[in-house]
Parts: structure tokens; sequence; C-alpha cells
């Protein structure tokens, strides 16, 4: 069983609950429990991050969307869109005790080339990496900080 461990994030106020030996965290966009695995531990510390500090509305977030990259399925961590329905930040993430590796940003590069998204963020709930596609200039560019969801809807 998973023990919950401190993220380098602030903390959330996740309900979780154990039920026989597994623990479970409800989850609020999804309005369901869900087993609380290390990797849903970090979601959803970033979904609460997303929406209570950088002003990101929840509505507004997708978890685990689809999508076919040369044939095989597979599902994205956190879709974000805008109030117009585009894509506007797509998130990967692993578990803490998973090292944000080159085959970590290998793999959301892959997603993102179905996706087409402005702004990538990799984390394993203790170091963060965000990156500004700039799609006309065939470049990217790594920011210190996360930007806020009103900063984001002029990228």
């Amino acid at each position: 069983m998973f023990e919950p461990i401190p993220l380098n994030l602030p903390p959330c106020s996740s309900k979780i609950t154990q039920k026989l030996d597994k623990l479970f965290i409800f989850d609020e966009l999804r309005k369901k429990e869900l087993v609380l695995t290390p990797e849903e531990w970090v979601r959803q510390h970033w979904v609460h991050y997303l929406y209570q500090t950088k002003g990101y509305p929840k509505s507004l977030m997708h978890i685990e969307g689809g999508l076919k990259l040369n044939s095989l399925q597979k599902r994205s961590d956190l879709l974000v869109f805008n109030n117009k329905g585009e894509k506007i930040l797509l998130a990967e993430f692993k578990s803490p005790t998973v090292k944000i590796t080159e085959k970590v940003f290998h793999q959301i590069a892959n997603y993102n080339s179905v996706y087409k998204i402005p702004l990538l963020l990799v984390s394993n709930g203790l170091t963060h990496y965000y990156c500004r596609i700039h799609f006309d200039e065939n470049r990217f560019e790594f920011l210190p900080e996360l930007p806020n969801y009103n900063s984001v809807l002029n990228l």
C-alpha cells in the first residue's frame, strides 16, 4: 500500500479513505474514488494547485484523455482547455520515485506531436519542468515557473 509522502507542492485537502488494505483518494474532476497510487497522489496535488493557486478552472481540466499515437492507443495524464475549447496545457505525471529523464520528455513530446499544445508540464511531485512550445518558430523554451491561467490564454 502506498503511503502518501510530502511533495514539492502546496498540501492539498484530498479526501483519503481506507478500504481493507487499500487507500483511495477522491478525484474532484471525475467525482469518484480512485486507488491511491504514487502517480495519482502527484496528479491530485497538481489539479488542486492548478485551480487553487494558478486559477485554472476545474471545468476545463480533463484527466487521462485518449489519443492515437502511431496506431497505438495512449492516455495523457492531464489536458487543460481554454474557454474556447482549445487545448492549452498538457501535463505528464510520474511517481515521486521516478526520475524525470529524457525518456519522460520524449513521451510528452510524442503526445504533443498529436495534440500541438503550447504549454507542457512534467512533474514527479518533487521536480517540475515547464516548457513553452513556439510552433511557428520550431523551437521550445523552458520556463522558470508555470504561468497562471490568464497568462496562458495569451500564448
